[in-house]
């Protein structure tokens, strides 16, 4: 956990050597605090941009279906707290259409109203509350749960409940969090909330369906196959935590990077809706929320000239992906007038591609629309980080205004 516990730019010095000496490297499970298994032999550690588009693309290769984190986890627990995310076709292909009717276009049209008027009241929230608080709790945090419960239909009641075991599933390794509990058992206990909290949504919506993704769920049918309740409830909870943590997370890094760089937040001021579309793009690249996603090969393959063996697991480093030099030009610069942004924030592509992209663009849009509006000289402190190797988490940042 050392290496985890190091910032970011620390961090990158290690990825720089391993992309220009080793870029698919060997390496021992990392310690995690959860199922850690000393009999795992370890990873293949894979740190360039165009070998992790490859990998995110050869699905028929590279499978999600044995897990996604670095460790093993049992196959009913997969299920119950990842869904199609650590599926492979055809399953995850059924699954994935199910769901994906929530995200169109359309879909997406119809909820960025009300996305630009939470995004609105939030910050107004956060005037009213002061010019010293933390920007975590009183801004980052709160437009993803508004999203999330008003594509849901999660009664208001509900939602703080929801935001605190999406995060403990996240957060479970973190001491700090855990505050001397059983991790597997906070691990446990939350993905049981949402779980019964999935359910008796999904009971109330088919005896009185509404406008919501949850009503959409529990009627959507592909060549007559239905979403089981525990399938729905496994996509609840992947949604509670990918439709949380990543746009929480980017927002908060990006307030930081806007602080440490005036010149870019007056760059952006100036034409905020002629420049915030390509802008955005370098907010996630830079923030990067998703540090890594595992897979597993299938059978042997060759990848950078490095020999794959069947069974072996494979780690898409994304955060270093980011940083690549030989894809983008001074990738350690927050550049919001970067041209040229194929970024594998959301992915490097491929079936696994992130669903929710486009909602966390207009929830990006939105929330520095309205900061840049109400708080434009806002200044973010220091932040406190949560050392982990999946989140680049952010637990508070002060900000002053």
């Amino acid at each position: 956990m050392e290496f985890w516990t190091s910032t970011a730019p620390e961090r990158e010095r290690t990825f720089a050597a391993l992309r220009a000496e080793r870029p698919i490297s060997w390496h021992p499970m990392p310690e995690s605090g959860l199922m850690d298994d000393p009999n795992d032999p370890g990873f293949w550690a894979v740190v360039r941009h165009a070998d992790i588009v490859e990998v995110s693309r050869r699905n028929d290769v590279f499978v999600s279906g044995r897990g996604v984190m670095f460790g093993n986890v049992p196959e009913e627990l997969l299920e119950a707290s990842q869904s199609f995310l650590a599926m492979d076709p055809p399953r995850h292909t059924l699954i994935r259409k199910l769901v994906s009717a929530a995200f169109t276009a359309r879909q997406i049209s119809r909820i960025s109203d009300e996305i630009d008027e939470d995004a609105k009241t939030i910050v107004e929230e956060l005037v009213r509350g002061g010019s010293d608080v933390d920007f975590v709790e009183h801004c980052s945090a709160k437009l993803p749960i508004r999203t999330l419960a008003r594509m849901m239909g999660i009664p208001q009641s509900d939602w703080d409940t929801v935001v605190h075991h999406a995060n403990a599933l996240v957060s479970a390794a973190d001491p700090e969090f855990c505050a001397g509990r059983d991790p597997i058992q906070v691990l446990l206990d939350s993905l049981f909330v949402l779980h019964q909290t999935a359910s008796e949504l999904a009971t109330q919506r088919r005896a009185h369906p509404a406008d919501d993704l949850m009503t959409n769920l529990t009627q959507a049918e592909v060549d007559g196959q239905r979403l089981t309740d525990p399938e729905i409830a496994a996509f609840f909870v992947l949604l509670s935590v990918a439709g949380n943590d990543t746009t929480r997370q980017t927002t908060s890094h990006v307030m930081r990077a806007l602080t440490v760089n005036p010149a870019q937040r007056e760059w952006l001021l100036e034409d905020f809706e002629g420049r915030i579309g390509g802008a955005v793009e370098e907010f996630v690249r830079w923030a990067t929320p998703v540090m890594t996603f595992r897979r597993t090969a299938a059978v042997p393959f060759d990848l950078h000239g490095q020999r794959i063996d069947e069974g072996d697991k494979v780690v898409m480093f994304y955060a270093s992906g980011n940083m690549d030099d030989s894809v983008f030009e001074h990738p350690e610069r927050f550049d919001l007038t970067r041209k040229r942004n194929p970024h594998v924030a959301f992915g490097g592509g491929g079936v696994h591609y992130c669903l929710g992209s486009n909602v966390a663009k207009v929830q990006l849009k939105a929330i520095f629309r309205e900061l840049c509006r109400q708080v434009p000289h806002l200044q973010a402190g220091e932040p406190t980080y949560v050392p982990g190797a999946f989140i680049h988490a952010i637990r508070s940042m002060p900000c002053t205004f």
